[in-house]
């Protein structure tokens, strides 16, 4: 080959060269473009599956926090509807067992205290026939350490008084228990002979104690029926059959019996003073007379252990709380009661605005 065509070769050379060097470069970089865009790809791939596990964390927490809000509603809901179907039944359960003189408890120890307070008779709280399963009540629960018989009663039927004093001796030999009696404002007749089976009796300074005794106070109306031209006719079997009724004309007869009567029943009484306060009694002290004393007096003779009342008894039973035991008026005779002093005070404030205004 000449010189000139070597020449003139050489410039194609160079430009194969070149080109061959540019297609070897276009391919490294398509090389490194490849690696990088798989790179870029790998590490695409990865942020999505992070992204993807974080939602599905954040899903199940979603879903975890629904649930539990979802339960939490329904248990709500089941305590509304629990409230609203069991309070009324729960209310009229304690409606019905208070009416019925049920009481829940005691809870604990205490002092058991039976209230006998207004006239003793058939038919009322002092009564019998309430009293003693008050009585009952306290001396058989175990809770019930001491039993106080708090009395604030003029008294009354002494066949009454007689079945209460019975059942306390009795409840006293079955459930040996201390049995404290405290007068209140008043401890009389009846109710002092009740007072009288306790351990011992506890009065105030100014209670009215005493009235031991028996009295019989019968109206006489025949007189004053017969100022309208009436009278009444009565057949007996015997002449002292009817002594007691008021529309007939008493007799020497009828008033002797009356007087008779009621000295024995008075004499009782007082042989039963004697047997239950025995020498705590003073001799020259005639008992039987029917007449009242202070608390002050009755300590003095006799008759009161001591002066105090609940309150100052509650040292005297250290850890104990007083827990009453009834009688209680039921809620139904309560509502009546309130009821009819309602009405009772609306017809006097009607009759009062009434007169007042015919004054004017």
């Amino acid at each position: 080959m000449s010189r000139d065509d070597i020449v003139r070769a050489a410039p194609r050379d160079r430009w194969w060269r070149l080109q061959s060097r540019l297609v070897q470069m276009e391919g490294e970089m398509d090389e490194k473009s490849e690696a990088k865009n798989v790179a870029d790809t790998q590490a695409l791939l990865v942020q999505m599956c992070t992204d993807l596990h974080a939602q599905q964390i954040a899903l199940r927490e979603e879903q975890r926090i629904s649930a539990r809000e979802r339960k939490s509603e329904r248990r709500w809901n089941l305590a509304i509807k629990a409230v609203l179907i069991f309070a009324p039944v729960a209310a009229g359960a304690v409606f019905i067992a208070n009416a019925s003189g049920f009481s829940f408890g005691p809870f604990g120890d205490v002092v058991g205290v039976v209230h006998i307070k207004g006239e003793i008779a058939q038919g009322t709280l002092a009564g019998a026939e309430k009293v003693v399963p008050a009585l009952e009540d306290a001396f058989s629960n175990p809770h019930v350490k001491q039993v106080v018989l708090a009395i604030d009663s003029p008294g009354g039927a002494p066949a009454e008084a007689e079945r209460i004093t019975n059942a306390i001796s009795l409840l006293k030999k079955k459930y040996p228990k201390p049995v404290t009696a405290i007068i209140g404002n008043l401890g009389a007749s009846a109710a002092y002979m009740t007072a009288m089976y306790a351990d011992r009796i506890v009065a105030g300074k100014y209670s009215l104690v005493g009235s031991i005794g028996a009295i019989i106070a019968p109206w006489q109306l025949d007189k004053a029926i017969a100022q309208f031209h009436v009278s009444q006719r009565v057949y007996a079997s015997g002449k002292l059959k009817a002594f007691l009724n008021p529309f007939t004309p008493f007799s020497q007869e009828s008033d002797a019996k009356a007087q008779q009567l009621v000295s024995h029943v008075g004499t009782m009484f007082v042989q039963e003073l004697a047997g239950q306060r025995g020498r705590r009694l003073k001799r020259e002290v005639d008992y039987g007379t029917g007449e009242v004393w202070s608390g002050e007096e009755a300590v003095a003779i006799g008759l009161v252990d001591e002066i105090g009342s609940l309150e100052t008894l509650a040292r005297d039973f250290a850890y104990l709380k007083p827990y009453s035991f009834g009688p209680n008026e039921s809620s139904a005779m309560r509502f009546a009661s309130t009821v009819g002093q309602s009405m009772a005070k609306a017809l006097v404030s009607i009759s009062v605005v009434n007169f007042g205004s015919g004054l004017r």
